[in-house]
């Protein structure tokens, strides 16, 4: 769980190996080397519901990440039966059984755990070991092989810690920057980024989202100013003001040679019917394969194709189309693209 903090915390884990469930007090454990052994056992699956933040708890408590993994919520999609389901409509379409609810939103901190929440949470773990046994019969072995592969890109990602200086790439309207202003915003984030995760805050209560891009604009230089830019909190002008106005002006005091390249313009309306014509080669191979239309091909990855050769070409695949996806539509995402200017 997460409750107005950057990293999750753990409140209770909940094992099943198919037989049994075993609930887990994270509160009264210090040694985590036997479930950190347990996860690295490639002989074990390790199977998981929409699982990203529980990766998160797993590697903060044991150091550790799940291989091999498998995500029910992905192998619905792989069967069509519906995209980012959620666990108890899943269950109750290939269980049958339908969940109670009312222990969803109670207090998982609280000791001792309710009799209730204690049976729900049991349950939890059977059911999903359930769900599993149901589901790996309906998968072909090359579904059941792209179910690992996407559960392995998973644990991948989560093990490369995002760097504090690439997070303003990603900060709202950057492309609108100049390069000296991108310094600015590098710097902000950076900061924003390194203090939240020492504080353990959520990002917003460093410095709000939406404050990061007039900041780096204006670049004010008193706390006045600063406390007029567009949706700064007045506990961030009050803790951190001095040490802001500080790196504002630090930042911009140095050469060109210590600028950010310029962050790319999002894609024109123009491209629009391209990308269309992209997520149409996605759509047509979900057709065939039977699998949910939005796992095939990510927004950001088409958008990543395009901006390579946008308008004329030539188009480079970008790394972010691997497996299974570039081996069974990157040459058909080129050639759609290629064929796109012969188009009436």
């Amino acid at each position: 769980m997460r409750v107005d903090t950057f990293y999750p915390i753990a409140a209770l884990l909940q094992i099943g190996d198919g037989q049994r469930a075993y609930l887990i007090d994270p509160l009264t454990i210090d040694n985590w080397q036997p479930l950190a052994a347990l996860l690295e056992n490639p002989a074990v699956v390790k199977v998981v519901h929409a699982c990203s933040e529980d990766l998160e708890v797993l590697l903060r408590l044991t150091g550790s990440l799940p291989a091999p993994l498998f995500d029910t919520q992905l192998a619905a999609a792989y069967l069509n039966l519906g995209f980012s389901m959620g666990y108890s409509r899943l269950v109750q379409e290939v269980l049958g059984i339908d969940l109670p609810k009312g222990e969803t939103r109670s207090d998982w901190l609280q000791r001792p755990l309710s009799e209730t929440q204690v049976s729900y949470a049991a349950e939890d773990a059977v059911h999903l070991a359930q769900v599993f046994t149901e589901l790996r019969p309906r998968l072909s072995e090359d579904k059941y092989r792209w179910v690992l592969e996407d559960g392995a890109e998973l644990v991948a990602n989560l093990r490369r810690e995002v760097d504090p200086y690439e997070v303003y790439r990603e900060a709202k309207l950057a492309w609108k920057l100049s390069r000296a202003q991108l310094a600015v915003l590098r710097e902000l984030c950076a900061w924003r980024e390194r203090e939240a995760r020492a504080r353990n805050l959520p990002r917003n209560r460093i410095v709000r989202e939406h404050a990061l891009w007039p900041l780096a604009k204006t670049q004010p230089d008193n706390l006045s100013a600063l406390a007029k830019i567009e949706d700064m909190h007045p506990r961030t002008v009050r803790q951190d003001g001095e040490f802001l106005l500080d790196l504002i002006k630090r930042t911009a005091s140095v050469g060109p040679d210590q600028w950010p390249p310029a962050v790319p313009e999002p894609l024109p309306i123009e491209a629009a019917a391209l990308l269309k014509r992209l997520k149409a080669v996605g759509q047509a191979q979900a057709e065939r394969l039977g699998i949910a239309p939005e796992v095939m091909l990510r927004k950001k990855t088409l958008e990543s194709l395009l901006k390579s050769g946008f308008p004329n070409g030539p188009y480079q695949l970008p790394d972010s189309l691997r497996g299974w996806r570039r081996e069974l539509m990157g040459q058909a995402l080129l050639d759609s693209l290629a064929t796109a200017g012969e188009q009436p």
